[in-house]
């Protein structure tokens, strides 16, 4: 996404409009960053970056209250002279009369919450960062299994609405199907979600659209999931050579991160929503430090380690 309205955050973040007479709802952020404006009241405005939210905690609220009224109006004037998207007092702070005034003469809106001040940067920062994330979409169906976000990915027709529905019906939950809206939060983590025209709905060819919040309740959905595995399903192919002991990761790249992918051959007569959740424990167990691959080599070590002693003993 380009940009978030005000409007959407005052209403996330329960903010207080302080300046009902200013109109709110054409302001966009396009940065997740926000700013304590302490230092440019001191008058220092290099490198200032006026297009991010700018927070006024309990120190700047004070250094300001004990300016003169020239002064105040100085700094105001040179604050606001920029194109600031909205001033946010934390701690429910009222706002100096002087700083009101200029703030509704520059057309910015001021805003107030309960929050404290760490408190409420970090969360905005958060969600802001979550919304204004690089975004893909890409072709398959994510589901949570055991906690684990498995993006299950396949050409067209082979088969993984139906491994979603299976899933949903072992007790898993649904988060997206046939386009996932991938967003990279951080260098380590990618969250999918549904589009909102799909959100919660399932296409069977044969059957039809289904929705699944209806048919199975609340708890078979989810809103969105961080991507942990990737599971691409594939046609048999005989003259192919499949891993059989999995010693070795493979990876697949999605906006720079990395991510985990198995290739999982279709056959008839396998059950892939067993194979998806046999998956999804298995990258737990290796997340928690337990590899059965590498546990099987070492036994075969130690096997061979001993028949070697024995024959030597003979």
């Amino acid at each position: 996404m380009e940009y978030v309205t005000l409007t959407r955050l005052i209403e996330k973040m329960k903010l207080v409009n302080l300046t009902p007479e200013l109109e709110v709802k054409g302001i966009k952020l396009r940065q997740p960053d926000i700013n304590r404006p302490a230092l440019q009241m001191t008058g220092y405005l290099k490198h200032f970056d006026s297009s991010r939210l700018q927070i006024i905690g309990f120190v700047e609220h004070s250094y300001f209250s004990e300016m003169e009224e020239v002064r105040k109006r100085e700094v105001c004037d040179e604050l606001m002279g920029y194109d600031i998207p909205a001033f946010v007092f934390c701690r429910e702070l009222q706002p100096d009369p002087v700083f009101l005034e200029e703030a509704i003469a520059h057309q910015i809106p001021i805003l107030s919450t309960k929050k404290t001040t760490s408190s409420f940067m970090a969360e905005s920062i958060r969600w802001l960062n979550v919304k204004l994330a690089p975004c893909i979409s890409v072709h398959g169906v994510l589901v949570d299994i055991y906690g684990e976000g498995v993006l299950i990915t396949g050409e067209s027709g082979i088969g993984k609405s139906e491994a979603a529905l299976e899933l949903v019906k072992r007790g898993h939950r649904l988060v997206t199907d046939d386009v996932v809206e991938l967003r990279k939060v951080s260098d380590d983590t990618l969250i999918g979600s549904a589009p909102d025209v799909t959100k919660h709905l399932i296409e069977l060819r044969g059957i039809g659209i289904v929705d699944v919040k209806a048919l199975f309740g609340a708890s078979s959905v989810k809103d969105t999931s961080n991507i942990d595995l990737v599971i691409r399903l594939e046609d048999w192919d005989k003259d192919k050579e499949y891993d059989r002991l999995g010693l070795e990761e493979n990876y697949i790249e999605y906006l720079g991160n990395k991510i985990v992918c198995h290739n999982i051959p279709i056959r008839p007569g396998r059950n892939l929503a067993v194979i998806c959740e046999s998956a999804a424990v298995n990258h737990r167990q290796k997340k928690m430090g337990y590899n059965a691959a590498q546990e099987l080599y070492t036994r075969v070590q130690h096997s061979l380690a001993r028949k070697r002693e024995e024959d030597e003993d003979e």
